[in-house]
Order: C-alpha cells, then structure tokens, then sequence
C-alpha cells in the first residue's frame, strides 16, 4: 500500500482555506481571539471548541508564551552538524573512556572539560544499552592510577561571568570557602607577599594549591583527573585547575620570606578570634628525601622508627583549639637547638600583647641552656628530662613517705591515679635549680621525669599539660598521612617549606570545619574528608547566585545545617555571587 502526500493534489487557496491540521487551527482561532478581537464565544463557535476548552487554550497558550524559551508554534532551524553527527561523536568519546574503566561521573566531567554537554543519565543509559557492566568498587589509590586517554586538559583561566551548568567530582571543597570568607583567609592571601603570574592572581594561585591540599591528592606529578574537574577550579575562581608544569615554576619562586609573612597574618586571623592560647606545643618532623642528587643530613623519622636522609621540620600547635601556628623546615643540626627562641620572637612579634605562658616539648627538642634563656624571658615550660644511670638510682633511693597520690583528669571525664614525687633539683646548664615532677605507676617500665620552671602550677595540671603534647605528635602523623609530608617532589628546601605552609593552612581549615560541626569535631582530617568533603554534584552559576547541588550522602544534613550559617556571604573572587549548599533531590 502506497501513502500519498495529499498536499501534493491541493491548490494553494484549498490550503490556506483549510482548518487542519490542529496546530494551525489552534494558531487562527488564538490569531482571531488576541489580534481581532473577537469574543470567546464567536470564536470557540467557528472552530468547533466548546467555550470552555477555548478558554483553558488562552490559559496555556498565556503560559507557553510567558516561559519565552521556544515559540509556541513555529520552531527554528538550528545551524551546524545534525544531532545524529553529534551524538554519533559523543557517544564514541563516552564509550573510549569506559573502556579505560573511569566511572559515568568522572566521563561527565571529562566531557564537560572538553566542551561537551553532557548529562549523567545520558551517560548511564548509553553504557547500559552498550552492554557495560558497572564498575567494581575501587579505592582511591586505583583510581589515581587510570591512564588518561584525553590529549590535554583545557586551559586554565579566570572564571568567565556568565550563566552555565556543569557537574564536578570533587565538588565538596566548595563546602571550605565559607570559612575562608568568614576568617579572612582570602584577604590575608591577597596581602601577602606571594607573587601573582601573568594569568592568576595571587588569590587563584594560593587557592589552586589549597584546592589539591584540601582534595587529599598526593603529588602533583602528572596531569590527573583534578585538572579538568570545573568545581576544583571554581575553588580558586577558575575554569579549571592549573596543569602541573604550572605548580612547579610557581613554587619555584617562592621564598621563606614570603612563607613567614603569611603564617604571621594567619597567626593574626586566629589571635583574633579567639583561637589561640597562651599554651604551644612543639615538635620535630623528618620529611624524608628519596633522591640522590643532593646531600642531606640524617633525621629520626618516627614514622619509620628509624634515620633517614631529609630535611627537619618543625611544627607548634595549640592544644585547645588543635591549630598549627608555625611551621619551618629549613633547619639543620647546627641551628635546630634555637628553633624554641625562634618561635618566641615569630609569637611576639607577630601578637603583640599577647600572653605566652607555657611552651612543651620532649627532651630533645632544645638544650639546657635555652632552658635558662626561657626562664629569663619569663616564659615557662615543660619538658621532660633525660634518664641516665645516675638519675635512675636516684630516684630508687627516694624514701616511700615521700611518694603521693595525684588524680589526673582523662578524656571521658575519667580520672587516673599516679604516684609521683615533686621536688627541686639542680640542672646542669641550667645552673639553678628546677622542679622535677617524677611519675611512676603510669604504664611504662621506667619513670617519666617532667621539669618545669613553673613552681606554683599543680602537679597534676603539669602532668595534663604535658600529656596534651601527644595531640602534636598525632598531628604530624596526620600531616605525613592526609597531606603527605612524606613525599618530597624536590630536593629544594623552599619548594618543601611552601609545601608545608599549605600543609598548615589546609589542616588548619580542617580543624575549623570540624569544630564548626560539633558533632565530629573529634575526627581527625582523613575521616573528615570520608565522611563530609568527599562527594560529587553539579554546579548551577546564575546571575547573582551558585547553587552547589551535592549528592546524597549519609552525614549530609549535618553538613547542610553547617553552611547554612554562611549563606549570606559574597565572595568576590566568584564576581561577587553567593554560594547556596543543597543536597540532590535524586541520586
């Protein structure tokens, strides 16, 4: 049976005379309603509509012309290749990338990096329909090795001011931009010394380094995923990350001048809020050297319980709070004995008229005579005393009568019962007396000797003081694991000190976040990471405003009560727009 085109058998008046098909009656019957102003009745009577099915078309026909995205009745010829062209090309892109094994979210932002828009349920359908089995669960460390088949990732620039819509895999650092508007984080970056390139500004340059601190990304030595991710650079107000040449060159004129500066404004920022006390903990970290072009000394690596070859670190830390005030790695063995008097003048000078009372540490971490140099600057510490033979017969000989009981206070409000002898001794270097606070029942074989210049504080609060020294020691491990202070990219010590500035500034917002948060304020910063930041969702920048769509997670509602709290703020590297936090409606 053949179909026949009956406009091929009409005459040009029997087509325009016509009343089918329906659209173009539904076009002359609105045509006569609106432009001649006939009555409803008049009309509705002439193209066989009941009165009231004419009205609900004037309602929708209202309501179609009033939304202004198409014409209600004629549509547009759109120019260039035909979508079968296009969707042939895309669905070859999405499909070459499975077989690499990267998961529909990453595709999609992989798409949308190199122009293409492209959706996840298209993406889903299309492996579905193509016979892909869903992947397996993989872990971080698999992911990060997935080879790349993409040619170059897009380059990087200034975020453009205009409209758009684009998924990201890492969306969930956006979650830290509040809190670095509300501290002033951004202004003191924007003030320091650091210098700005001929693209970026000092204030993108920073916040691309924190985006790949805060990502938990582990070295910056190849062009990975984070460089195409839209909501990585949307962080440091850019289209995407910089590639990793980019890094490299930035940090290579970065000096420790430039690095002091900017941990004095941060020490500024949290003295200025409340954050700091008059109490510092102190301790040195081995970031270990793997190369063979330099020579390096030799340092105590706890991590590995044993010397390695790398550079010294130190870092202080408040214990209340858990921030990282100070950091500094180019020390070496001949100086490192005065690192405690440096930090001194780094806290005086940088929080005038503030008070630093009580400075700890272990016992190799400075001499006797610097001990003497505190306790002439008014500055009380404690630390522990080594044990020789000598001290150790010693203490045997101490008569039982002058033994007491002291209750310490424990995390969980428990309490724990230590025998303890407090007494003065005299210090060799010292060359004065000193109290010497000796602990025994406290689950180590020998005892533990604590000295203070400090004689009017309890013994029990000595014991807790020192005790909190441990949090830093838990901090650097957190340091060498999360932010991997670990892996040396360069044997330069300025590029590992920057390194270690940006260390100290994404920890330090970890700890913020997770003392906003109250409820995991006791997470340490990968747990945190697992937990709140680590999500994907879409990004919808509109005239005034960003809307971070986040997908659905277990803690999201914490997450959300948290930054709601923020939402008024603008922040001008984003051209001044607000940041709105929602969670997905879909999975």
């Amino acid at each position: 049976m053949v179909l026949l085109n009956i406009y091929n058998y009409m005459t040009p008046e029997e087509y325009f005379n016509q009343m089918n098909p329906s659209v173009k009656k539904q076009y002359d019957a609105l045509r006569e309603f609106f432009h001649y102003r006939q009555k409803a009745e008049v009309v509705a009577t002439k193209y066989g509509y009941t009165r009231q099915s004419f009205y609900w078309m004037v309602h929708a026909f209202k309501a179609r012309l009033g939304d202004g995205s198409v014409d209600p009745f004629f549509h547009p010829k759109t120019l260039g290749r035909t979508p079968m062209e296009r969707s042939s090309e895309l669905d070859s892109f999405i499909i070459n990338l499975r077989k690499f094994n990267y998961s529909c979210d990453d595709i999609v932002v992989m798409g949308q990096s190199q122009g293409y828009d492209l959706k996840y349920n298209y993406v889903y359908t299309l492996l579905k329909k193509q016979g892909f089995a869903p992947l397996w669960r993989r872990s971080k460390q698999e992911k990060s090795t997935l080879e790349n088949p993409l040619e170059q990732a897009p380059r990087c620039m200034e975020l453009e001011h205009r409209e758009e819509q684009f998924n990201s895999g890492n969306i969930g650092i956006l979650c830290f931009l509040p809190l670095i508007h509300k501290y002033g984080i951004d202004k003191a970056i924007e003030q320091s010394q650091y210098p700005n390139t001929s693209q970026l500004s000092t204030l993108s340059s920073i916040l691309s380094f924190l985006a790949l601190k805060l990502s938990n990304v582990k070295r910056y030595s190849k062009d990975d995923l984070w460089c195409m991710d839209r909501g990585s650079g949307l962080f440091a107000g850019l289209n995407v990350l910089p590639k990793t040449a980019w890094f490299s060159s930035y940090s290579d004129r970065v000096t420790r001048e430039m690095n002091h500066d900017f941990l004095r404004r941060l020490h500024k920022i949290w003295h200025k809020h409340g954050l700091l006390t008059d109490t510092w903990n102190l301790d040195y970290t081995t970031i270990p050297y793997w190369g063979e072009e330099e020579p390096m000394e030799n340092n105590w690596s706890g991590k590995r319980n044993k010397a390695l070859s790398g550079m010294l670190a130190v870092l202080a830390e408040s214990p209340d709070s858990g921030l990282i005030d100070y950091g500094d790695t180019t020390l070496d063995h001949e100086n490192q004995d005065a690192v405690v008097l440096e930090f001194l003048d780094f806290y005086k000078k940088s929080s005038k008229g503030a008070e630093l009372k009580y400075l700890v540490f272990d016992s190799k971490f400075t001499n006797y005579e610097n001990l003497a140099r505190l306790d002439r600057k008014k500055v009380c510490f404690i630390t522990i005393r080594r044990r020789g033979k000598n001290i150790l017969d010693e203490i045997e000989a101490i008569p039982p009568a002058e033994w007491e009981l002291v209750k310490v206070d424990c995390a969980g409000g428990t309490k724990r019962t230590l025998k303890v002898n407090d007494r003065k001794v005299f210090l060799p270097g010292y060359n004065k007396e000193i109290r010497q606070i000796t602990i025994q029942s406290h689950g180590r074989e020998k005892p533990a000797l604590i000295i203070t210049n400090d004689f009017t504080i309890k013994c029990a609060e000595v014991v807790v003081k020192y005790c909190h020294r441990w949090l830093i020691e838990k901090t650097i491990s957190e340091q060498i694991e999360f932010f991997h202070l670990n892996r040396l990219s360069s044997s330069m010590v300025i590029k590992v000190d920057f390194d270690l500035t940006m260390s100290i500034l994404a920890y330090n917002l970890y700890r913020l976040f997770a003392n906003e948060t109250g409820k995991y304020s006791s997470l340490i910063a990968p747990k945190i990471f697992d937990k709140l930041i680590s999500n994907s969702g879409s990004v919808k920048i509109n005239n005034r405003t960003i809307e971070v769509i986040m997908k659905k997670k277990r803690s999201m509602p914490v997450l959300l009560s948290l930054l709601k709290k923020f939402e008024p703020l603008e922040y001008p590297w984003l051209h001044g727009k607000q940041l709105l936090f929602q969670g997905a409606t879909t999975l």
